[in-house]
């Protein structure tokens, strides 16, 4: 049975929300606030998180980042604030998708039932790799790839160096290390998160590649690795 955490102070939406997911057969946890939240991400061991972005006690977003330290956990944002901008603050925070209130409890449901089934389809994908990647031992010299993705745990390490990212940023990795040199639209990789983030768009994917190139070039406005193709997409380039 799957476990999924509802952050949400709001006892009308967090009481429906927990009676309609249980009816799906979900085990479901509610925190009132971003403290109870924190604990029970420990405690509860969620496989998806619903967090308002509203809480009396912290900003969602800063929650958001929060989880991100230490979690991977796919994480549906929800709010009143329906501003593109508020979206993509969140998915920069590190929330997964995003959810504008009122929703009915049916769409939440559907969101909910597609976030898990792409995690599940990719702990497939490693079910049947012959060799799935593990931390690497440290590469010496040049033409070597200091970028490496540990399927199993859907880690990226750099120079043998653990970086944090969201499920999405990973699942972006993964296609452009999988297919280095290729160009890749921002259609294509746009398609390659649908399911995952309901609110994907041209600037939500900019906003990703940013966030990775934080997080793995030695200077993000030089990239070395996730390169821009001016008029078309990204693509990931190395010297090996």
């Amino acid at each position: 049975m799957h476990r999924v955490l509802v952050i949400e102070d709001d006892s009308m939406v967090g009481e429906m929300s927990m009676m309609h997911l249980s009816e799906e057969g979900y085990n479901v946890r509610r925190a009132v606030n971003g403290k109870e939240g924190l604990q029970l991400l420990t405690e509860f061991a969620p496989d998806l998180v619903i967090m308002d972005i509203v809480l009396p006690d912290i900003n969602g977003k800063d929650l958001c980042k929060d989880f991100r330290r230490t979690s991977l956990v796919p994480i549906l944002a929800v709010s009143m604030k329906t501003e593109v901008l508020d979206r993509i603050d969140a998915l920069t925070a590190g929330a997964d998708d995003y959810l504008c209130k009122p929703f009915s409890m049916r769409e939440l449901t559907a969101r909910v039932a597609a976030m898990i089934r792409r995690t599940e389809m990719n702990s497939a994908e490693t079910m049947i790799k012959s060799d799935p990647v593990s931390v690497p031992a440290p590469l010496q010299g040049e033409g070597k790839d200091p970028v490496t993705l540990d399927y199993d745990r859907r880690s990226i390490f750099v120079n043998h160096t653990f970086v944090e990212t969201t499920y999405s940023e990973f699942e972006l990795m993964k296609l452009l290390v999988n297919n280095k040199e290729k160009v890749f639209s921002r259609d294509q990789l746009i398609n390659t998160l649908r399911g995952i983030d309901s609110f994907v768009n041209d600037r939500s994917i900019d906003v990703h590649i940013a966030n990775l190139r934080k997080k793995i070039e030695k200077d993000p406005k030089e990239p070395q690795f996730i390169k821009t193709v001016w008029g078309i997409g990204y693509k990931y380039v190395t010297n090996s």
